[in-house]
């Protein structure tokens, strides 16, 4: 395998453990905390839980997909900005396009967490 594929592959693998690692920190306090209620109570709490792991997850797998756009982006940034200089501009538009699917991820996470409020 070459050391490009391997680097990528390591960094979806650690990328998938924190998300994994925080939606675990988030659901789990929300778990003990729940007392025990009627039917409907008990969904809430379980609906509750679930939104903290979907919140979780889009910041956690947003991050990873933005890591890995801005490495593809930015090694072939490098390489243009070598042969034509004058790309500095346009580079760093694509590079800020790339950085974006993150705070995407940060927006969607917010825009749950202020559901559950």
């Amino acid at each position: 395998m070459k050391p490009r594929i391997k680097a990528i592959v390591a960094l979806a693998v650690l990328g998938g453990l924190v998300s994994l690692f925080a939606s675990l920190m988030l659901w789990w306090p929300a778990v003990l905390a729940a007392e025990p209620a009627a039917a409907s109570g008990a969904l809430l709490g379980e609906a509750h839980s679930w939104g903290f792991v979907a919140a979780a997850l889009a910041t956690g797998l947003s991050a990873l997909g933005a890591g890995i756009a801005v490495a593809n982006v930015g090694a072939a940034a490098v390489g243009a900005l070598a042969e034509k200089p004058e790309l500095l501009g346009r580079v760093l538009i694509l590079v800020g396009l790339a950085e974006g699917i993150a705070i995407y991820g940060l927006i969607v996470s917010v825009l749950i967490l202020d559901r559950l409020a």
